[in-house]
């Protein structure tokens, strides 16, 4: 992903300091940058087929095909749970892994975290970025399920809207944590790898029920069935899902562990 350069050379950033010279609040940089994060996420060709595009097409597809028939009332209401935990791992973990990865490679992490943002300020301003991608994610997917007769239960908005943020972490941790000790190259790979065989087999389309029983166990741990799981219980059923919770802040909490252990900022 391109950035801006100044005329020495090196990336620029947003702006970190008020008119009279001082550092902003902390509160403005974070968003400032993740204002800049967003556009340039949104900006991305790539990363706007894969936050946008692909799921589209997935869900269209999964309306049109009778691949979900034994899993619902209906084909779209089992379908826009699942797309939109896709859109939550596209943005949160493929699209922010392979943005850091580059920008770590550039030397863009290392520049950032000498600014008054600081690295804290960076980390934050990248989750305020994949909540902004996801709230436009949700948008659009929303919409197009609900044109394709889409009608959740309103019950079940705010364990949705929960399991989305707990759900946004745990995939970032992940993304950042491929992103922060791997090469930029190897994380391409290993993020879009991961990305298909989750959607694939992962438990966000075709719930872990749905899988052969050898796999059923392994597959309901994963936080992306968990994810895709909790949403369908939450959309379908108007129930929030305490164990789906559970797993998503379990792998929130050890992947952030875990990046903050082996990040590397250049």
């Amino acid at each position: 992903m391109s950035r801006p350069h100044t005329a020495s050379g090196l990336p620029a950033a947003p702006r970190g300091r008020t008119a009279s010279g001082t550092a902003a609040p902390l509160s403005l940089r974070v968003l400032r940058h993740g204002g800049y994060e967003a556009l340039a996420m949104l900006r991305n060709g790539e990363q706007l087929v894969l936050a946008i595009v692909l799921p589209l097409l997935a869900l269209v597809a999964l309306v049109l095909t009778p691949l979900l028939d034994a899993y619902g009332p209906s084909r779209i209401d089992v379908a826009a749970p699942g797309v939109l935990a896709l859109c939550t791992m596209s943005t949160a973990f493929t699209g922010q892994g392979i943005a850091t990865g580059f920008d770590r490679r550039y030397g863009v992490l290392r520049f950032l975290s000498t600014t008054p943002l600081g690295r804290s300020g960076l980390i934050l301003g990248k989750a305020v970025a994949v909540a902004a991608v996801l709230a436009v994610q949700l948008v659009v997917i929303g919409g197009a399920a609900l044109l394709l007769g889409w009608s959740p239960r309103p019950e079940g908005i705010l364990p949705a809207a929960l399991l989305l943020l707990v759900g946004s972490a745990a995939f970032t941790s992940l993304g950042l944590l491929v992103a922060g000790t791997l090469r930029p190259e190897a994380t391409l790979a290993v993020t879009n790898l991961v990305w298909i065989l989750l959607a694939a087999a992962g438990g966000v389309i075709i719930p872990a029920t749905g899988l052969p029983a050898a796999v059923e166990p392994f597959v309901s741990i994963l936080p992306s069935s968990a994810l895709g799981d909790g949403l369908r219980n939450a959309l379908v059923d108007g129930a929030l899902d305490p164990l789906a919770c559970l797993v998503l802040l379990a792998w929130a909490t050890l992947a952030g562990l875990a990046a903050i252990r082996w990040f590397k900022w250049s």
